[in-house]
């Protein structure tokens, strides 16, 4: 019973580690994106002006 357990806490231990690297990396592609986006901005102001 408690070899049960052990791979429970095993088995919720590794989903967790997946979903935060998962959320970590959908946060760098998130900022990667935002400084995109206002570079493209600047971009855009400067052959406006």
């Amino acid at each position: 019973m408690e070899d049960n357990f052990a791979y429970l806490f095993a088995a919720y231990t590794i989903i967790w580690a997946v979903v935060f690297g998962y959320v970590l990396s959908l946060s760098r592609r998130a900022s990667q994106l935002r400084r995109e986006l206002e570079s493209l901005k600047r971009s855009l102001e400067e052959r406006n002006s």
